[in-house]
């Protein structure tokens, strides 16, 4: 049985948006992420009439998965087979594509990068989704050999 994931929240603050902090901090700079963080909604706040937060919340949503392929080694043979993403995976799953899509592009500040990565994700489009969307494929493609999952 996994132990249970011990987290301090500070008052008033979303967990969900204290994990994306977290993950987007680098170097231990936490002040540094919460900014970040905060002038990217700044952003989506400017480019859209939408609550910034609700279009934070979709844009995660978005980019949940809900299968994925995990490699199975089969009588010397490697099979991609697709298993079901748990809520705990599916969550880190989007908040890291999320990132990894935000920093990505290139040519402009991190906020800035980030909050058009949320509007995009919150829409249905961009890196992010298309990663999702990539995952899904490969699943659906793999299905002969959901079988072997255990």
């Amino acid at each position: 049985m996994p132990k249970p994931i011990k987290t301090f929240i500070p008052a008033g603050s979303d967990p969900l948006i204290e994990k994306f902090i977290c993950c987007l901090m680098k170097r231990g700079k936490k002040s540094t992420a919460r900014r970040v963080f905060w002038d990217a909604i700044e952003v989506v706040k400017t480019r859209t009439k939408d609550a910034p937060l609700e279009v934070f919340s979709k844009a995660l949503l978005n980019v949940t998965p809900l299968v994925e392929v995990r490699p199975k080694r089969v009588a010397g043979a490697v099979y991609q087979v697709p298993v079901e993403v748990s809520p705990h995976r599916q969550q880190t799953l989007s908040i890291r594509w999320l990132l990894t899509a935000a920093r990505s592009r290139k040519g402009m500040p991190m906020s800035q990068r980030l909050g058009l990565e949320l509007l995009d994700a919150s829409s249905g489009q961009g890196a992010a989704v298309k990663k999702k969307e990539d995952v899904l494929k490969m699943a659906q493609a793999n299905k002969a050999f959901a079988h072997l999952a255990k």
